[in-house]
């Protein structure tokens, strides 16, 4: 950690007044502009993180579904906790040829009462068709396994009375994996920030959230082009319910609200009439016992930001705000994890990809132990309430040509 130096500084002023001109002549990689800044500007970064030690628990799981990439996500946090992946099921056959090419030790099974009826097998992820998750969680847990679910793990009311009434007769372990928080290492070090104090009580959370259909980069869903049901909303969810429940999460989460209410949701189409019911863009306004969001949504991500969503959060607190710039800093430097706080004394920008994950060590401990470190349940079934109900309550917008 240290202080900007002063030349630095007069370089940076000195940047943001030339402008474009310093952009025509290669201003160097990474380089930002502070125009009349008067504070302390420090550059930080989580500390290396230990050595890995190794897992403290070990369980079985198994794979009951892949229809939506985020199962990699999946897997890896709870390998990293210590699981181990036993057999897995896919209803399409391109989703097994690829997950067997990565996974190629695992007993791939025919159905998917193989892996519900197996005894041994403890815990089940999957991201099967978005609908069609929390029936199979309920037979899951019905049949003695706690569950993951990929967002969102629950698209109606009924399913979501359904997923609490089996909850409450099993008393199984039930989770979603809302990974724009819990698998993003800023959005990990925001929460450890927040409850440290350090910008006193948060007022409102700005969730920005642009996703990208046709993906080149990573896991996050559409790297080989996208399925039929992923153009129907009765299957997905529509746009509210299935990827604003990474937003509501982060609402719940940052403000602490264990209640809530959606004061207003909007969804529209705009550039996709080949695909009548599809949503590609929405927002919601959210007022909760502890805070108030707002949340935009859209599938608008041109090819240029080179991976698939520049995906912002901002916190408002009564005593500073926070910014993360998740996936991309646009424009100056392809790194995600991008952390700005401000408070009464600097502004810090903190890299946070040494950041550890804890979610899934998190998860694997709460089975063996029967607790819920990893994620508060109700909190988790209350997002995905409030996204529902979005998305039925939202008012249908067309836009002019």
């Amino acid at each position: 950690m240290g202080n900007i130096s002063s030349d630095r500084r007069d370089f940076l002023k000195h940047a943001g007044m030339m402008g474009s001109i310093a952009m025509m002549t290669g201003v160097a990689h990474g380089a930002a502009a502070f125009e009349g800044a008067r504070g302390t500007v420090i550059e930080d970064a989580v500390a290396p993180q230990a050595p890995d030690e190794a897992p403290r628990h070990h369980i079985r799981f198994s794979v009951c579904g892949m229809s939506h990439d985020h199962i990699y996500g999946m897997v890896g946090a709870i390998q990293r906790g210590g699981g181990e992946l036993v057999a897995a099921w896919g209803g399409e056959e391109d989703k097994l040829a690829v997950f067997t090419k990565r996974f190629p030790g695992v007993k791939i099974v025919k159905t998917q009462e193989e892996i519900l009826d197996d005894p041994s097998v403890q815990l089940v992820l999957s991201s099967q068709i978005a609908n069609e998750r929390a029936p199979l969680a309920v037979r899951a847990m019905k049949l003695g396994k706690d569950f993951l679910s990929d967002k969102p793990g629950i698209t109606t009311l009924d399913q979501l009375a359904d997923v609490r009434r089996t909850i409450a007769e099993t008393k199984r372990i039930y989770g979603i994996l809302y990974s724009e928080r819990l698998e993003v290492k800023a959005a990990v070090y925001a929460g450890n920030l927040i409850q440290q104090g350090a910008i006193g009580k948060v007022i409102q959370t700005i969730n920005i959230a642009p996703h990208q259909i046709v993906q080149r980069h990573g896991d996050a869903g559409g790297g080989s082009g996208r399925p039929d049901w992923f153009w129907n909303p009765e299957q997905y969810g529509g746009i509210l319910c299935d990827i604003g429940s990474h937003q509501v999460d982060q609402f719940l989460y940052y403000t602490g609200s264990k209640q809530a209410e959606v004061v207003e949701s909007q969804i529209a189409n705009v550039r996709h009439p080949e695909h009548p019911q599809f949503q590609d863009f929405g927002d919601m306004v959210l007022r909760g016992d502890r805070g108030l969001g707002y949340v935009r949504l859209d599938w608008f991500t041109p090819d240029g930001l080179g991976t698939w969503g520049d995906g912002r959060l901002f916190i408002l607190g009564t005593n500073g705000y926070i910014e993360i710039r998740k996936y991309t800093d646009v424009a100056v430097k392809h790194q995600g994890n991008n952390l700005f706080i401000v408070d009464s004394k600097q502004a810090r920008y903190i890299d946070c990809n040494n950041m550890p994950l804890p979610f899934g060590p998190q998860f694997v401990a709460d089975i063996v132990n029967r607790t819920h470190v990893a994620q508060d349940p109700e909190e988790c079934l209350l997002a995905a309430e409030l996204v529902i109900k979005a998305q039925m309550s939202a008012k249908r917008v067309t836009l002019e040509a």
